[in-house]
């Protein structure tokens, strides 16, 4: 009986360690949000969906090349709440982001607001102007 309980134990144990950091979230600490960015570019692609969307981007840097961004979002249903739908960024739209950019230097970031040719605002969490 002892013996059964320990083998039961251990799995439990295992499967605890194994499953905890998967469900773990890592949170926006790989972003400095006290320096925004401000970058202006073409969408290449819009990513709806979990457990975030995703906004792909192109930048010309100061020497004509071009830099290919990542902006991460917020969860398609916490964008739904504040006015985004699923087709409001389209690949082509000439855009500005302003965002949190990546700590360690990378094309990345997560994004604070963007703004359309049109003067259109998207936020994260207020609705759209």
């Amino acid at each position: 009986m002892m013996r059964r309980l320990s083998k039961v134990l251990a799995i439990a144990a295992g499967f605890h360690a194994f499953c905890c950091p998967i469900l773990a979230h890592h949170g926006n600490a790989a972003y400095d949000e006290l320096k925004p960015l401000t970058l202006a570019g073409k969408v290449t692609r819009f990513m709806w969906s979990n457990p975030h969307t995703m906004i792909y981007f192109d930048v010309k840097d100061e020497k004509g090349g071009v830099v290919h961004w990542t902006v991460e979002t917020l969860s398609p249903a916490k964008l739904a709440r504040a006015g985004w739908t699923e087709d409001a960024i389209k690949r082509g739209d000439e855009v500005t982001l302003i965002f949190s950019p990546a700590k360690d230097g990378k094309p990345a970031g997560f994004l604070q607001r963007i703004v359309f040719h049109d003067g259109r605002q998207l936020g994260m969490l207020e609705h759209p102007q």
